[in-house]
């Protein structure tokens, strides 16, 4: 696996260098892999369902009502819209993260 310092990401492009790497396949074929993931989970999201990932965890969208919130460059109150966000809850993943903290 890529190791990067802990003030780095791990982007799209790092996940398709993997899947490549680990699965000794090309990084076009590994694109493919990662793009059809991303785009099952964005379909389930946009159908109103919810997508569980064993083992990672659950996206779903959560609902947020209207609000009055203010521009940061003005300070002007304005309206901002009711909208849909999608939210990550993590899975059992989480305690191995957890684990490797407390053994460093």
């Amino acid at each position: 696996m890529i190791k990067k310092n802990h003030l780095s990401s791990f982007t799209k492009s790092d996940l398709i260098q993997a899947v490549s790497q680990k699965h000794k396949t090309t990084k076009v074929m590994a694109t493919l892999i990662v793009n059809s993931i991303l785009d099952s989970i964005t379909n389930t999201l946009k159908q109103g369902n919810r997508a569980e990932i064993r083992g990672l965890g659950t996206f779903e969208l959560r609902e947020y009502d209207t609000y009055q919130g203010r521009n940061p460059q003005t300070g002007e109150k304005i309206q901002v819209k009711a909208k849909k966000l999608p939210f990550f809850k993590p899975g059992k993943f989480r305690n191995e993260i957890n684990d490797s903290r407390k053994n460093s």
